[in-house]
């Protein structure tokens, strides 16, 4: 096998691999003598069927198997000799004329096809103990506890039928049929449906037009939709429900005892007040690990600068292009809408991408010399969490990652990359700063802009989702993910 590099431009490569003729034919002739034995052809004892029998009759065909198996493998083996990594799967062309693939599958020419790919940059890794991070934590006072759990009771009080009119916090059961331009709109209905006056739950001015309604009355309810309803078409349009109040109930009084405790499966008030606290304990902690992780991820990106694989970077762009475009859609806007144009937020978007890339490529250099692995049984809670996300699909979504290659990848990609941060938390400077519950969950735009490599202009509400996610993964090939070495995908990001 000869294999020669007719491209060798910036990270991008391109070989030719050739294969004489004489040693697929050496390659087919071992197999035909494996199967001599075994094939079974009329008029010829077992074993003693002719060489140039077998190839006439099954050359071609074990010819093309060939041929898919070094297509299949090869690349792997060449690039593993070359010492490189691809940042993809390695493209493959070979000839499409039919006349020379007949004779490469007749062993009358030889097998040629050229391999397209980027390689992964060679890292050099930096000393980061000098990367210092401020851990901004809460102190969570009784009060904060009890008005949590006040909430809780509150959503679990139960309601007694009353005589007469409804007041604000009586519990209203009703049937209703919303229409817009005299239209019945979908959604817009329901039967035997609870709301508790003065909850907000339903689009505003509804619950006030509800005060004073009794049980058996029927009303017509004329409301307008906000302009920023997230379903367009009805979005700052006026609507009117028919509705047919069954019951009025007033609330029982809220006590925060063992009583509300068992209610909710716990033994006591004093274990309720500990699950609550450790619930809040969790999400600001939630909050401080995003913030940690960012304030990482920024100084890792001031310390590294390489030029990225662009087919990562075009896979990574589009990931976070389609969900802005959903989120737009879903809010029914428009670039122009958000304060910007197209042309600015792909530019954006694309910074924000090469960003990702490059510190997933980071991380995952970071995790392999440090040996961080990912457990069988994290795969298995991984998993897990993905099935009681979706009750009722757990079969498709387990076939999903049987079937799917790279699939599990998806997975273990975000687990690495939690895991690389946490080694790095014990290498570089922490600072604990305690701060208000305020202090912690604001949202400091001109920051994430300038993590996020953006403008100091506003947030890009439609994009949401893709800057929060900035400071969360960081993305890297998906081949790079794990079994020992294996790395954040984007999900690295």
């Amino acid at each position: 096998m000869q294999v020669i590099e007719t491209l060798a431009e910036g990270l991008k490569r391109e070989l030719k691999v050739v294969i004489p003729a004489k040693d697929m034919e050496a390659q087919m002739n071992e197999r035909l003598a494996e199967a001599k034995d075994r094939v079974r052809i009329n008029g010829f004892r077992p074993g003693k069927v002719p060489v140039a029998h077998l190839k006439k009759v099954y050359g071609k065909s074990i010819m093309a198997d060939l041929v898919n198996e070094i297509i299949r493998e090869r690349p792997t083996t060449i690039l593993s000799e070359r010492g490189e990594k691809s940042a993809t799967q390695p493209e493959v062309a070979m000839t499409e004329d039919q006349a020379e693939a007949e004779k490469i599958l007749a062993a009358q020419a030889d097998f040629e096809f050229t391999l397209s790919y980027e390689v992964i940059p060679a890292i050099a890794l930096k000393d980061v103990s000098g990367i210092k991070i401020t851990r901004e934590v809460v102190d969570i006072d009784d009060k904060e506890v009890e008005e949590q759990i006040l909430k809780i009771a509150e959503s679990a009080r139960s309601y007694e039928t009353k005589k007469g009119k409804a007041a604000t916090g009586d519990r209203v059961t009703m049937d209703y049929l919303g229409k817009v331009d005299g239209e019945a709109f979908d959604g817009g209905k329901d039967e035997d449906a609870e709301l508790v006056i003065g909850s907000n739950r339903f689009i505003p001015g509804f619950e006030d037009q509800l005060v004073g309604v009794k049980a058996g009355d029927e009303k017509v309810i004329t409301v307008t939709f906000p302009a920023d309803y997230p379903a367009a078409h009805l979005a700052g349009k006026e609507a009117t429900f028919d509705i047919k109040v069954k019951d009025v109930a007033a609330p029982a009084d809220v006590k925060i005892d063992d009583e509300l405790a068992s209610k909710l499966g716990l033994e006591s008030a004093d274990r309720l007040r500990e699950v609550v606290r450790g619930q809040i304990e969790s999400q600001y902690g939630s909050v401080t690990r995003q913030k940690v992780k960012r304030q990482i991820l920024d100084q890792l990106d001031e310390m590294y600068k390489f030029d990225t694989p662009q087919r990562l970077v075009d896979a990574e762009f589009e990931n976070i292009w389609r969900q802005v475009n959903t989120d737009l859609q879903q809010a029914g806007k428009t670039f122009a809408d958000e304060d910007t144009t197209e042309e600015e937020a792909r530019e954006e978007y694309r910074k924000l991408a090469e960003r990702r890339v490059r510190l997933g490529l980071v991380l995952s250099e970071i995790g392999e010399k440090a040996g961080v692995e990912v457990s069988d049984e994290e795969m298995q809670r991984s998993l897990f969490e993905q099935l009681r996300q979706f009750p009722g699909q757990e079969k498709e979504i387990l076939d999903y990652f049987r079937k799917t290659p790279g699939a599990s990848a998806s997975l273990r990609a975000p687990l690495f990359e939690e895991k690389v941060v946490d080694h790095l938390l014990t290498e570089v400077a922490v600072t604990d700063k305690t701060v208000s519950k305020e202090e912690l969950l604001a949202d400091d735009e001109a920051e994430d802009g300038k993590s996020e490599g953006k403008k100091a202009a506003p947030k890009k509400k439609a994009a949401a989702k893709a800057d929060a996610a900035e400071g969360e993964e960081a993305a890297a090939p998906k081949k790079k993910a794990p079994a020992k070495k294996k790395a954040a995908d984007d999900s690295a990001e």
